[in-house]
């Protein structure tokens, strides 16, 4: 089955993607993952603010079992939730250029791509890194809006941009400063997560990522305490028809030239596949990871492979949107034909 991915102006060799994180902060996680097999690696953030590379400095990571559970890493079940507290990569930009071109290069020649990547604080130095990510060679950029860090980030360091008008300003000045490919990521911590989308894509996006993890605060019923001490970001399988529900209104909404990643909340195959049934073209894994290893790639490509045969799957992306595509609006539903409900059991 041909796997190949079509996001407008770059066309992967398969959907799967290798999301910023950790892991992607040091050239051999890059390589790792691309050898792995992955269509392209996004590498861990940058941004010119001093403070979010701090940030690094106090960072902490924990999986969390089924009942919200701290879970020992040697322990690692796919289904864990990853529960962090995070900063930016620490390498001066200079040398993370350098680092990143190099990397692009490996790729290349697996015919697959770095992504720099870059998780803002202010619009004009972000225009400005992504030029330099530009002039370095690189030939996709990543731009982080979703942060959701942001949030508690000390002033200045990172921002979760909410806003449809200034998220239009940070990709406008962004797209004035490079020519290559623009994905921009979004949140859905806002009122209106589609106006975000479209007012990025009018402001010169490529495409887009949706949706970033989420702001969490959860406490240790035994100690009484917060885990981590503090609040975090938190992602996990349990978020996926939630991340779904955007992928295929969005599928739905926006053009049909907008190709869509999609990320948050895959654990497997099978999660990769309902991100195409909903409207994605391709899919970031970050979480899983960083919980198992890159080995979880190849496992992918090779369940896609036997999902197309037993479906008779001449390519993989016939199957975008093919769900999404028949989901019925509330209004436009039949009458049930049901006699009684299932709790009418309780009530005998």
């Amino acid at each position: 089955m041909d796997l190949t991915a079509t996001l407008g102006p770059i066309t992967l060799k398969n959907p799967l993607i290798c999301a910023s994180s950790e892991f992607t902060m040091t050239m051999a996680g890059i390589k790792a993952a691309l050898d792995a097999g992955v269509g392209a690696v996004v590498a861990k953030s940058i941004n010119e603010s001093p403070q979010a590379a701090q940030q690094l400095d106090s960072a902490e990571y924990v999986l969390i079992d089924q009942n919200w559970r701290v879970l020992s890493w040697d322990n690692a079940d796919v289904n864990a939730s990853l529960f962090c507290r995070s900063g930016l990569v620490q390498t001066p930009l200079k040398e993370w250029l350098r680092i990143l071109a190099e990397a692009d290069a490996y790729a290349h020649k697996k015919n697959a791509y770095v992504v720099g990547s870059i998780t803002v604080a202010d619009p004009a130095p972000a225009a400005d890194i992504a030029g330099a990510m530009e002039k370095a060679g690189l030939r996709w950029i990543e731009l982080n809006l979703s942060a959701p860090h942001g949030r508690e980030a000390a002033k200045g360091a990172i921002k979760q941009i909410t806003d449809a008008d200034i998220v239009r300003d940070y990709v406008h000045q962004v797209r004035q400063a490079i020519k290559i490919p623009l994905a921009v990521k979004l949140t859905a911590q806002t009122a209106d997560m589609l106006t975000l989308a479209e007012q990025a894509i009018q402001a010169g996006a490529d495409m887009l990522v949706m949706i970033g993890r989420v702001q969490a605060f959860l406490p240790d019923i035994e100690t009484q305490r917060p885990v981590l001490g503090s609040w975090g970001a938190i992602g996990g399988h349990w978020a996926l028809p939630a991340t779904l529900y955007w992928v295929s209104k969005s599928w739905r909404t926006l053009p049909r030239t907008v190709p869509i990643i999609g990320t948050n909340g895959a654990r497997g195959t099978e999660d990769v596949i309902r991100f195409l049934l909903s409207g994605a073209r391709a899919i970031e894994i970050a979480s899983l990871v960083l919980s198992n290893g890159p080995s979880v790639f190849a496992d992918m490509l090779s369940g896609l492979q036997d999902y197309g045969k037993r479906k008779g799957l001449a390519r993989l992306a016939d199957i975008v949107g093919k769900a999404a595509d028949i989901a019925s609006s509330y209004g436009d539903l039949p009458a049930s034909s049901r006699s009684s409900y299932p709790w009418d059991r309780f009530l005998q």
